[in-house]
């Protein structure tokens, strides 16, 4: 097996791929080398002059829950100050990177391969304002772990749902890179403004977009305290719109987003998912006591998720089919989120909402109508992205 070299691993060893000038470093405790030390220590080693570590949700560490950042205002190790970024956008970011003297940010983070997965729209957000202050961007680029081949799911055509959780009209499954998103989002999204940013990307080397991520040789890095395996993100993919219900995603657990479950679930709901015949996966009665977020301290009754054919496993599909199946068995007790309550701050729009990409889910479950039918088959990411955007062959079919 031929182990991938993301572009972190090129980019020491070639600090010349990240240009002239001083460096402000864009990343966290995903950004890691192939023996799992950090890169931002591996470029400083290797001479690359950066001035400043800038840092998303989670926080450089990855110490804190969702909706949280660190506090710690330098790194120790390499003895340069940290600026946080998390919900800072437009004007504001504009602020932070004029402020800290650098002419180059560099990204480097692992994506999930999920539109509401927030670290896209970190870089979504540092793009746009290093386009608007003059800055060179450079993304040092890493695999999907969902795999480069399918996208599946609903885009967000309405700017009326743009948020943090997704800010452009991309699929719930994406299935691009950082790299191939910088370079979408360039040239679409940007570009409709009149906007123009010196981009960048330093390819990830040996990537087979339909291989899988075990086949990268590269370990796992959880990438945020609730995405402890591959099959977590995995599952993730579909799961993640139960956060903007009263059904708890199992956070709090071993398991987030594989473990699903609510005080008024019953066992009915495992029969009726196992009867489903569902590809890829399998449905396990479970009973957990999550100890922090919905129902913390109380013990609720649901299902865990056991995805055991990753190329056979549709999330989208899966989440929706486990929604319609809660709705239906318990619709007195099953609710969406109202406005304003989740999704970690102060949006007054419902979050299935943002999370969905629009208010068509919420409508059709409260309508009492069937939210499956919503997404259709699995779609090659040739058939949506042009060679201005794709960086790496795409040859096996979905």
């Amino acid at each position: 097996m031929t182990r991938t070299r993301t572009g972190a691993e090129r980019a020491a060893d070639d600090i010349r791929l990240l240009g002239d000038g001083r460096i402000g470093l864009l990343t966290n405790f995903t950004g890691t080398m192939p023996d799992l030390g950090r890169t931002s220590d591996a470029l400083v080693s290797a001479g690359a002059p950066i001035s400043v570590l800038f840092g998303p949700e989670h926080g450089l560490n990855g110490s804190v829950q969702a909706g949280e950042t660190e506090s710690e205002s330098h790194d120790p190790r390499t003895d340069l100050p940290i600026v946080e970024t998390y919900l800072k956008s437009g004007a504001e970011l504009d602020r932070v990177f004029q402020e800290s003297g650098v002419s180059t940010v560099v990204f480097d983070m692992q994506d999930l391969g999920v539109r509401y997965y927030t670290y896209i729209w970190t870089l979504y957000d540092a793009l746009e304002s290093a386009a608007r202050t003059g800055m060179r961007f450079v993304v040092l680029d890493r695999p999907n772990p969902l795999g480069g081949l399918r996208a599946e799911g609903p885009g967000l055509p309405d700017a009326a749902f743009s948020s943090f959780v997704g800010r452009s009209d991309i699929n719930q499954r994406h299935g691009l890179t950082a790299g191939e998103l910088a370079r979408l989002f360039a040239s679409r999204d940007l570009a409709s403004r009149g906007l123009t940013v010196d981009l960048h990307v330093v390819e990830a080397e040996g990537w087979n977009p339909g291989g899988g991520f075990d086949s990268t040789g590269l370990p796992w890095v959880p990438p945020s305290p609730n995405m402890p395996t591959l099959d977590t993100a995995f599952a993730f993919c579909g799961t993640g719109i139960f956060e903007g219900t009263n059904v708890s995603e199992g956070r709090g657990t071993t398991r987030p987003f594989e473990m699903l479950g609510a005080p008024y679930i019953d066992g009915r709901l495992a029969t009726r998912l196992r009867e489903s015949g569902m590809a890829g996966v399998l449905f396990r009665e479970v009973w957990f006591a999550p100890t922090f977020h919905k129902y913390a301290g109380s013990t609720v009754r649901g299902v865990q998720l056991h995805v055991t054919d990753r190329d056979a496993f549709r999330p989208v599909a899966t989440g929706l089919a486990v929604l319609d199946a809660i709705a239906e068995l318990y619709p007195d007790e099953f609710r969406f989120l109202p406005p304003g309550e989740r999704l970690d701050g102060p949006d007054r729009r419902h979050a299935i909402d943002l999370l969905w990409g629009s208010d068509e889910l919420r409508r059709t479950v409260e309508s009492g109508l069937p939210a499956g039918g919503l997404v259709g088959p699995a779609a090659h990411v040739t058939e949506l992205y042009g060679p201005d955007v794709l960086l790496y062959p795409r040859v096996s079919a979905v």
